[in-house]
């Protein structure tokens, strides 16, 4: 199937994917009197006296922002809001379909992180978790840093951290498939944006040690003129062993590659000058940084995707839904660092003693991920203090 072509056949068919349906009857005298005035002003009043009662008396407890600027959406950059807002509906269809929350597109008219910032806090009453959604890095870094400051609700950036908690979930497994340890590998991750900055961070708190980050100028190494902020940080913590120069450098004697990046930028030979059983997550959509073929053809014992017509799909689908439904079933005031290891967890232990080559990861059509993540995550904020209920 031509998907583009398709695709935009539905959405004019479509016109929006998504509708807002009454949940109570409007057909009486009484009904009218009870889901609006004047018998909901007991209702506001309840509120007025303590806010916490708004997640009881509206559905505020069942509801997610999916909020963008559109300056990062998909693989097709700086678009703006209106053109960004397709994808935000269809997030907005994927929480609904895989974690049952309501959930609205908000596309932003503005790229100022303090009117971001500014606008979601004001807005959050309504909602009970925010999900960052496109926003370029590394001012997403930013943003989401103050909102979870200043905001009582989970604030979860997905780019950054769903695609973090999957990859991780994946590197797990694809680790116990070559028998080596999160601990020895050396891992290569090539593009140092938001989701290969993050995905390098959770690594690092699954027990990582060795991780080289790669940009279009180059390895990140303390003293690069080129980096900004946030890689200048990320280059005190990584990159050990001081390596300069192009992507093939970093990749020569490596165990793990993670490609958060671009299409056709890894050769066969890179492959070949890593590490025996070597792993390679091509994540780049839909061109890979190398296919699979001929990541297999060059000696990778294990290989991941970002697409769905191949096996070990590395998809945040897996993660998104289950990670809110769970915060909020608990009301979560945060989304921390120890409900998205449990939630990486969670997906990982799904695949069990079936656990291959060409299965380390669950589809995200099996129920039992989304389950298991609801589950892991509600358990995890218990755990670690910020649910309220």
């Amino acid at each position: 199937m031509d998907y583009a072509t398709e695709s935009l056949k539905k959405h004019y068919q479509w016109k929006g994917k998504l509708e807002i349906i009454a949940k109570v009857p409007v057909q009486t005298k009484e009904d009218l009197s009870l889901a609006y005035t004047p018998g909901v002003a007991q209702a506001c009043l309840e509120i007025q006296k303590d806010v916490n009662k708004s997640y009881d008396l509206t559905g505020r407890q069942n509801i997610v922002a999916v909020i963008t600027d559109g300056t990062a959406v998909l693989g097709l950059g700086d678009i703006g809001p209106e053109a960004g807002m397709p994808v935000m509906e269809g997030k907005c269809v994927l929480l609904k379909t895989f974690g049952g929350l309501d959930a609205f597109p908000i596309c932003l008219r503005t790229k100022d992180p303090d009117e971001i910032v500014r606008t979601v806090s004001l807005i959050a009453g309504s909602f009970g978790g925010i999900n960052l959604e496109d926003i370029s890095a590394p001012r997403c870094f930013e943003i989401e840093r103050r909102l979870k400051e200043i905001c009582d609700i989970p604030v979860f950036h997905d780019d950054q951290h769903g695609t973090a908690i999957v990859a991780g979930a994946a590197l797990m497994n694809a680790i116990k498939v070559v028998n080596k340890s999160m601990d020895a590998v050396k891992i290569v991750i090539n593009g140092a944006g938001a989701a290969g900055i993050s995905i390098a961070r959770f690594l690092l708190q699954l027990g990582a040690k060795h991780i080289t980050l790669v940009d279009r100028f180059g390895i990140v190494c303390e003293g690069e003129s080129w980096m900004n902020p946030v890689q200048a940080e990320m280059a005190k913590i990584t990159n050990l062993s001081h390596l300069h120069g192009p992507l093939a450098v970093a990749m020569k004697g490596a165990d793990v590659f993670i490609g958060v990046s671009v299409g056709n930028i890894v050769s066969k030979d890179m492959v070949r000058s890593m590490n025996s059983d070597a792993i390679v997550f091509p994540l780049a959509n839909p061109v890979p940084e190398i296919s699979r073929d001929n990541a297999l053809e060059a000696g990778a014992a294990v290989v991941g995707t970002g697409r769905s017509d191949l096996p070990n799909q590395i998809n945040n689908l897996l993660v998104f839904p289950g990670i809110f439904k769970g915060a909020l079933s608990v009301r979560a005031r945060d989304i921390n660092l120890p409900m998205m290891i449990a939630a990486s967890k969670g997906i990982a232990e799904i695949v069990g003693d079936k656990l291959s080559a060409t299965y380390i990861l669950p589809a995200p059509f099996d129920p039992r991920v989304h389950e298991a993540v609801i589950k892991k995550v509600a358990e995890a904020a218990r755990q670690s203090g910020v649910a309220r209920i």
